[in-house]
């Protein structure tokens, strides 16, 4: 949620608090590029990144955190499969991709980012998805994501492992 009391507004979720900062509040990134084509296909990557990758990642991860006798293997066995998809879809995207949606960062990128990071500790994407690995890297060195990972790294030891 995001409080904004100088417009008397407040913004639920986080691609739409991206979208109205963007619009409101508009610094040196454009989120959503001006042009309607590029901007849908910034508002595709997100939902995509958001609903393909995210949500089979936490899944997996839920699962982790159920007692054992309320485990659902398939469940999970289905989640990382299509998890699976859906990196090899990104992973052939990146091939002519500095971004999400091309050579622009957007909105896509911020879905992006943690989508990655976390389906990367869930199915590791080395020696299988070069390109991938070079799209969460460059995502890492932006300067604010960086500052984020280097905020959020004490918190790093309670992501509940195998």
């Amino acid at each position: 949620m995001l409080r904004d009391d100088a417009r008397n507004e407040t913004v639920p979720e986080s691609s739409i608090i991206i979208e109205y900062l963007d619009r409101h509040y508009p610094g040196k990134t454009k989120f959503i590029p001006a042009d309607a084509d590029q901007a849908r296909a910034a508002r595709t990557g997100d939902r995509f990144f958001d609903l393909h990758i995210h949500l089979h990642m936490q899944k997996v991860v839920g699962d982790r955190l159920r007692p054992a006798d309320k485990k659902d293997p398939h469940g999970v066995d289905d989640a990382r499969t299509r998890m699976a998809t859906a990196l090899g879809m990104v992973e052939q995207d990146m091939v002519n991709r500095i971004w999400a949606t091309g050579d622009t960062f957007t909105m896509a990128d911020c879905a992006a980012a943690p989508a990655l990071f976390y389906a990367d500790k869930v199915a590791p994407f080395a020696g299988i998805y070069p390109n991938l690995i070079a799209y969460l890297d460059r995502l890492k060195q932006r300067p604010s994501y960086a500052r984020v990972l280097k905020e959020a790294e004490p918190y790093f030891q309670f992501f509940p492992k195998e």
